[in-house]
């Protein structure tokens, strides 16, 4: 079972990245209706590297939904819309309602706006199978809908420069 979202970000394509690299911003994306913390040692990074297993918990107001383990990939492509580069989430989830799936492949991918490389265009799937699919898919669905209103509403957010720590100075 497949949810599938397209849609465009008031932000470059730069800053979508790095957002879909930052815990806290997943953390915002998913508040006030789930809580997500490390499970690892050392608390959540600050950033999620290609490769990384981010071992996660979810609660909705104080209720324990479950663990899950994100497996981060990225990858890189062109296609009709440009550069996309894609960050892939293909770990499983290990206790709670979820861990009743078999598959847990969510991709998120970003690129320019054709025409406005100032704006995202922000294309994602999940994919899940299992015996509970056909149960769970409707709340999930309705979690990426809330998903996808808040990621239109923080997107503009991302957008800044970071500071460059080569060639700055406390002057700067």
């Amino acid at each position: 079972m497949r949810i599938l979202q397209k849609f465009e970000l008031e932000v470059d394509a730069d800053a979508a990245w790095r957002a879909l690299h930052s815990p806290a911003v997943m953390s915002e994306l998913y508040g006030p209706l789930l809580h997500v913390d490390s499970m690892a040692t050392g608390g959540m990074p600050l950033r999620w590297e290609d490769g990384a297993d981010a071992p996660v918990r979810y609660s909705s107001f104080g209720l324990g939904l479950g663990a899950h383990l994100m497996s981060v990939h990225d990858r890189y492509r062109v296609d009709a819309h440009g550069d996309v580069r894609i960050l892939r989430d293909c770990g499983i989830p290990l206790t709670g309602p979820l861990a009743t799936l078999d598959v847990w492949d969510h991709q998120m991918a970003v690129s320019p706006m054709p025409g406005d490389p100032t704006r995202t265009l922000w294309r994602e799937r999940l994919v899940i199978r299992g015996l509970s699919a056909p149960v769970l898919w409707a709340p999930l669905w309705a979690l990426w809908q809330w998903r996808s209103a808040r990621l239109r509403r923080l997107a503009p957010s991302w957008a800044f420069d970071p500071a460059s720590s080569e060639g700055a100075s406390a002057d700067d």
